[in-house]
């Protein structure tokens, strides 16, 4: 039982080979995976992909870096996320990596849509990069709403912030990486049921697939890390880190 909490198969990076590799993927034991938009382009195609394959369900939102997306969009957000395979609004949030973005305007976007998913009682996908204050300020602001804080680069103290505001943290393939000792050390000291796991895939491929196209399969390097580094067994971080995904998103209420 395998729960892939973060995904993008409608990248382009799975144009010609798509049906292939998700039909690999649920032959591997992945028996649900949340896939996340960031455009307003791809919110259409993950709402498709959402009704396609019965295991994977659909988050809807826009990513920090497509701010202008929004504009005239919320409600189409909005309509498409009243269909029950829909289960979250995302993926959004900040991100000040570059110093191109408007951060007004991301803050100003990312507070439309957690207003959406508290009118929507939804809970959100929130990517966070260079911009952790400013993530929990605005979280903190929006108190009937939670949601996963995915790929989590923060500190320890951060991620216990937004554990008490209500959220999950997101593990990637970055836990199996040499330089990631932030991520373990997060990894070991937060409560064994906020923890999820996830692809972001096609990106973020663990090692030893560092740099190769990454796909929901290869979770099983993820877990077999975060079982090493809670010492609990293989199976038991598959069934913690499945039950944590679908409380959070309500999965069994869906099916």
């Amino acid at each position: 039982m395998i729960f892939d909490s973060h995904a993008h198969y409608d990248d382009e990076a799975f144009d010609e080979d798509r049906d292939e590799v998700i039909e690999k993927i649920k032959n591997s034991g992945v028996k649900a995976v949340i896939n996340c938009s960031s455009s307003i382009e791809s919110v259409e195609k993950v709402y498709e992909l959402s009704l396609k394959y019965d295991f994977i369900y659909g988050a809807l939102g826009i990513h920090p870096e497509f701010p202008k997306d929004l504009k005239g969009n919320i409600n189409k957000i909005g309509d498409l996320s009243q269909n029950k395979k829909i289960v979250a609004i995302g993926e959004i949030g900040l991100d000040y990596h570059y110093e191109g973005y408007d951060r007004d305007e991301q803050i100003r976007i990312f507070k439309e849509q957690m207003d959406l998913a508290r009118c929507l009682n939804l809970p959100v996908v929130v990517h966070s990069r260079d911009a952790m204050e400013d993530t929990l300020k605005v979280l903190s602001e929006f108190k009937t709403v939670t949601g996963v804080l995915h790929c989590f680069s923060g500190s320890l103290e951060s991620a216990k912030m937004a554990i008490k505001l209500g959220y999950y943290i997101g593990f990637t393939g970055v836990i199996t990486f040499k330089n990631a000792k932030k991520s373990i050390e997060v990894l070991k000291g937060i409560p064994e049921d906020r923890i999820l796991v996830e692809t972001d895939c096609p990106y973020m491929a663990p090692t030893p697939f560092r740099g190769e196209r990454n796909d929901s399969s290869y979770l099983t390097y993820i877990l077999d890390k975060v079982a090493q580094v809670r010492e609990i067994s293989f199976d038991k971080a598959c069934n913690l880190t499945y039950k944590n995904a679908e409380n959070l998103f309500r999965i069994n209420k869906v099916q």
